[in-house]
């Protein structure tokens, strides 16, 4: 069978008028977000759509089936959470090499042969702990709500540093970032999260992502072992796998990482962790764990590299001191980013190095990443001097917390002895715990059906079989729809687990 030339117009036009062909054979009492997602599932197991075939943008699709943008939105995030499409950002959106087919021989040739170009690293990286099925978006429908970031400040600060940028600018950044930026940031994270430094420990990166692939390549070799939390964020599983590193995964209970005798039969080279808001749990660490795991730093000479993503936005308790302010060893390597309080396009983050890395980190992150945008880097940094970023970091505070308080509203009737919340004193997503015996992948499956993206707290595990949950963010879900999609994503909670009785 022939593929679609997707790209062409010819081929849009046959997709569309395939697609409207089998909604057509559908039953109309099936929503239409769910009639979209089985003709295109259908398009693809037959081998009409095959992999690496490009989709037209959800904008086109939604003016050739005349269906809403939610309904298109719905029915293709469904799919990629299910591995059929994955997204490239700039590119589009493509069918999956890996995807599963029922018919077409020559299709699954075709994706084999993709996949065997791969080295085992590659092929690995491409098709586990993928970010499409891991990162944690807005369980309504629709578009991400950014209304609280000032776009129109914003774009004024970005404009003026253009007209006056001067030729150095437009080069590239040996120094580790824009000074007064680096300064900036020295000067937030001593007053607000206790981080003893000096400015010049402050490299500016393109986010977390990148500050954690800079660490793997300098203070790990290939085959060193690298300590996991378990559940574990899904971006430094990858960094670590990128630069062959060895994962060891250290269960994490309700006090945070929870290191053993057994997990130090397997020395670490570098300690990943989240300890103020753990990643997909939300469990906090506690002073004699944060104490522990300083010693156990020390005692086998590893690095602890603290990834605190999201302490800005603490809404209940006491206010929470990094790990790197109680680091007498200098072993801590802090690292965060501005993506949750401006917006997570910026692609901007910052590393905090100990002195004795300084001269090595900066020269790396040139001859590896060639770092940039300088032209951003300014206008942030006035931005945060003239006391903007503050103010932003108020009003979003205040907007996430009425959709934690709406969103915690919503889950009340299905909260028991069968399921308890997690990690909602911070951040921009809870955890609902649930008892082993759910099936939350298949739960996260149906309310996906629902058109609602929520995540499979056991797809995080790394070994363990015992956390079952789904992984909940409403931070950038507009509040309207978290009062009205809250009540039915509890309902089909709540039916799980009547299941159980």
């Amino acid at each position: 069978m022939v593929p679609f030339e997707i790209r062409q117009n010819k081929g849009k036009s046959m997709l569309s008028e395939l697609l409207l062909t089998e909604m057509g054979r559908l039953s109309h009492s099936m929503p239409l977000h769910r009639q979209l997602y089985e003709a295109l599932r259908r398009a693809i197991l037959d081998g009409k759509l095959v992999a690496g075939d490009r989709l037209p943008s959800s904008r086109e699709l939604t003016q050739d089936l005349k269906l809403s943008r939610n309904t298109v939105v719905a029915a293709l995030n469904q799919l990629a959470v299910e591995g059929y499409l994955v997204s490239h950002v700039g590119s589009g959106t493509y069918v999956h090499d890996n995807v599963p087919r029922a018919q077409g021989r020559s299709s699954q040739v075709r994706a084999s042969t993709r996949l065997a170009q791969l080295s085992r690293r590659g092929t690995a990286l491409s098709t586990t702990f993928c970010a499409t099925q891991l990162e944690v978006q807005p369980f309504t429908p629709g578009l991400a709500d950014f209304s609280a970031f000032p776009v129109a400040l914003w774009q004024r600060l970005q404009n003026k540093h253009w007209r006056m940028t001067y030729p150095e600018m437009l080069d590239y950044s040996y120094s580790g970032g824009h000074a007064p930026l680096r300064r900036a940031v020295a000067d937030y994270l001593r007053v607000f999260r206790s981080v003893p430094l000096e400015v010049e420990q402050v490299l500016i990166t393109s986010g977390t992502q990148q500050s954690l692939e800079l660490c793997a390549q300098l203070l790990g070799d290939h085959g060193d072992t690298v300590w996991l939390e378990d559940p574990a964020y899904w971006g430094a599983i990858k960094a670590f796998m990128a630069t062959g590193l060895s994962a060891h995964p250290v269960k994490v209970d309700e006090q945070g990482m929870a290191p053993t005798a057994a997990d130090e039969k397997h020395p670490p080279r570098l300690i990943y962790t989240t300890p103020s808001h753990q990643y997909p749990t939300g469990a906090v660490m506690s002073l004699p764990r944060r104490q522990q795991l300083l010693s156990i730093a020390a005692s086998h000479k590893a690095w602890i590299l603290e990834d605190d993503y999201d302490s800005e936005f603490r809404f209940s308790g006491p206010p929470l001191s990094s790990l790197a302010g109680l680091d007498q060893d200098q072993r801590v390597l802090y690292m965060g980013s501005f993506s949750k309080v401006l917006y997570p396009g910026l692609k901007l983050g910052y590393l905090v190095v100990p002195k004795r890395l300084v001269t090595a980190f900066k020269q790396a992150h040139y001859d590896l990443n060639r770092p940039g945008q300088m032209p951003l880097q300014a206008a942030l940094a006035e931005f945060i001097e003239l006391g903007h970023f503050a103010t932003a970091l108020r009003r979003a505070r205040h907007s996430y917390a009425e959709r934690r308080h709406c969103l915690l509203d919503a889950l009340q009737p299905c909260l028991g002895q069968h399921a308890q919340i997690t990690g909602a004193e911070q951040g921009l997503h809870l955890c609902l715990r649930l008892p082993t015996g759910v099936d939350d992948k298949a739960l996260a499956l149906r309310i996906g059906n629902l058109g609602l993206t929520v995540r499979a707290l056991s797809a995080y595990c790394l070994e363990r079989t015992d956390a079952k949950g789904l992984v909940i963010g409403y931070g950038y879900a507009p509040l309207a729809d978290i009062a009205r999609y809250g009540t039915v994503l509890a309902k089909a909670i709540q039916s799980a687990l009547a299941q159980l009785n």
